[in-house]
C-alpha cells in the first residue's frame, strides 16, 4: 500500500501526522481534509493497537509502549491512550476511527472531513 505524500517532504509529513495523531487521541475528534484524514486513520489505528498490546506483560508490552512514545508527542496523551482509549477498544478488532465528510472548505474548496474515535 503506497503512502500519500500530501505535498510535503518526508520529515514534514511525518511530523504533521504525529501531531495529528496526538491531537486526535487528545480531543477524540478533529477536522481536516479528506486525504489527510484517510492517511491519519492508518497511523491512528496502528497506535491504538499498540496501546492495546502495551497491556501485555513482559517484553511485548514494553516494546509496544516504546513504539507509542515514538509517535505520540505528549506524555499525558500517551497516558490517556493506555488508561482510557485502549481498554475501551479491548473487545474490538480494528475500526477505531470514523471519517465523516463535511463539504468543501471556504477558502480553497478543499474537501473537508471530521475524523473521530468510534
Amino acid at each position: 500500500m503506497a503512502m500519500r505524500k500530501l505535498g510535503r517532504p518526508t520529515a514534514h509529513r511525518n511530523a504533521m501526522l504525529r501531531g495529528m495523531v496526538t491531537a486526535l487521541l487528545e480531543n477524540e475528534r478533529i477536522e481536516t481534509t479528506v486525504t489527510r484524514a484517510k492517511e491519519l486513520r492508518s497511523l491512528a489505528e496502528k497506535v491504538i493497537t499498540m496501546g492495546k498490546n502495551a497491556s501485555a506483560d513482559g517484553a511485548r508490552g514494553l516494546h509496544s509502549k516504546r513504539q507509542v512514545f515514538a509517535v505520540v508527542t505528549k506524555e499525558d496523551v500517551s497516558k490517556k491512550l493506555f488508561d482510557e482509549i485502549a481498554p475501551r477498544y479491548s473487545d474490538r478488532n480494528g475500526g477505531y476511527t470514523r471519517i465523516i465528510r463535511i463539504g468543501p472548505r471556504r477558502g480553497d474548496a478543499a474537501e473537508m472531513a471530521i475524523i473521530e474515535l468510534v
